[in-house]
């Protein structure tokens, strides 16, 4: 995912300085290819970190500044996602659940209807309906109490949308929640209708009793038409300030309603999916917990793991990443969980392996950091060992396929490359980052790290492509 930040200060950039000569000498042999698109793209040698070791073998193939603090971008997922897969268990899953708690007097439920959440990340649409099913299965249609929402999993810790890259509306901006509800994320599908001059506007998922006010159509050039909307919305409803242009037809805008609380967001989506069940409701929306004497009366089992991370590797899901961040912390009773929890639990699995961590800094889990830092080496090591270990067929299977899909679908495309390696990708202002595996074409099979953190680094993907092809065709 390509973000738009403004320029900062990495801390590689002063450790570059105290290079190793092991690292320089290993500079000297750099792929000629590789060398040559750095140069074009001026990104000088000390702003690159590279290490490259084959599966099989403890000693490195090729390394460059290995030792260094690297911001990983999104590569920082592959930390994520492979602790959790050892930690947890590739039969893991997610169980968000549903309490009555209160008499039932035929079809009425005289008390309140609790949602208990496990930080379950892909609780989207479509399965919420589905758990609202099985209370309505369980004979209850109208609740005459409250809705009660426990996330109390996770710690309430605040969360600012605009402080990464300022643009709050951006889905993958989204917070964690223990009780996340189709990752915060709202589609506004826009259809002008030329004769009443205005767009109507649908939403997805749909929000009950939540008003919209239709733009009116404007005359130019499509350009920049969410801009020129000026959005406007809250828990209330949503309305624009601007007009839609009539030359963009028919559009989508994905989005995260940050100005709308988490409760409120989920309220409005249960009251509109419980009343398509036939249930009804009248009651508020607040947060607690399940009472102890609340009886189950629904319950949602999540896709396992690996599907997940499937999703969090091939399309760098940010929010989802982080959910799985808290997790880790959460199933190993660190309840309420938090980053800093789940972050020295990786610590400390990675230094258990004997893996050094004097460079790692986890913030989120996700890479959406100017803080969180890894060197090359020790995300080198780790892919070694994970390629060693009993979960590296959905570790593996969860990264992009070079050429094929996911984040690397348009890259190395017309190359031998091709279909011959999985390899994550990261990218922010300033950072580019590459790392996973490589199957030479001799039949061996390399672990492969590149990460550029550079003020030119959106021109390093040449030298990262130039680097897995090196070792497909060297290795």
């Amino acid at each position: 995912m390509r973000i738009a930040t403004q320029f900062f200060f990495f801390p590689s950039l002063l450790l570059s300085i105290g290079l190793t000569s092991t690292a320089v000498f290993a500079a000297q042999k750099l792929p000629a290819t590789v060398v040559d698109a750095l140069s074009r793209s001026a990104i000088p040698q000390q702003a690159v970190g590279i290490y490259v070791q084959p599966v099989s073998g403890p000693v490195p193939m090729l390394k460059l500044n290995a030792d260094a603090g690297f911001n990983p971008a999104s590569t920082m997922k592959l930390v994520t996602s492979n602790a959790a897969l050892d930690l947890l268990g590739p039969a893991f899953s997610w169980k968000t659940q549903i309490f009555a708690n209160g008499t039932q007097d035929g079809d009425v439920l005289r008390g309140d209807l609790i949602i208990k959440g496990s930080g379950d990340p892909k609780l989207v649409t479509e399965k919420f309906w589905q758990l609202l099913r099985q209370v309505r299965a369980a004979g209850i249609r109208e609740i005459r109490g409250n809705l009660i929402l426990d996330r109390s999993l996770f710690a309430a810790l605040p969360h600012d949308a605009a402080q990464f890259d300022d643009a709050p509306l951006k889905p993958y901006n989204a917070g964690p929640d223990a009780l996340l509800l189709n990752y915060k994320a709202l589609a506004l599908r826009f259809r002008p209708d030329p004769m009443r001059l205005v767009a109507d506007v649908q939403t997805d998922p749909p929000l009950a009793g939540f008003p919209i006010a239709t733009p009116v159509l404007s005359n130019g050039a499509c350009g920049d038409w969410q801009g020129r909307l000026n959005l406007q919305m809250d828990a209330r409803g949503l309305r624009f300030d601007g007009a839609y242009p009539a030359s963009c037809g028919e559009k989508t805008w994905y989005l995260q309603p940050y100005t709308i609380s988490n409760a409120d967001y989920f309220g409005l989506v249960f009251n509109e999916l419980w009343s398509e069940v036939g249930g009804v409701f009248n009651g508020s929306v607040m947060e607690g917990v399940v009472p102890t004497d609340a009886r189950l009366v629904g319950e949602w089992q999540s896709p396992s793991l690996p599907e997940v991370i499937r999703d969090i590797n091939k399309y760098s899901n940010n929010v989802m990443a982080r959910q799985l961040l808290l997790t880790i912390a959460a199933e190993t009773g660190n309840v309420p969980a938090t980053p800093a929890g789940g972050a020295a639990l990786i610590k400390g699995w990675l230094d258990h392996k004997g893996i050094d961590t004097a460079k790692l800094v986890i913030e989120n889990g996700s890479g959406l950091s100017r803080v969180e830092q890894v060197s090359v080496e020790m995300m080198g090591r780790m892919l070694v060992a994970a390629y060693q270990s009993p979960v590296m067929p959905e570790l593996m299977s969860s990264l992009p396929v070079v050429g094929l899909d996911g984040t690397m679908r348009k890259r190395l495309v017309m190359d031998t490359i091709a279909g011959h390696a999985h390899i994550k990708t990261g990218s922010l202002d300033n950072v580019r980052a590459v790392a996973g595996y490589v199957l030479a074409a001799s039949g061996r099979r390399y672990a492969v790290v590149c990460i550029i953190n550079d003020m030119h680094a959106v021109s390093g993907q040449a030298a990262q492509d130039a680097l897995l092809q090196w070792v497909y065709e060297k290795g």
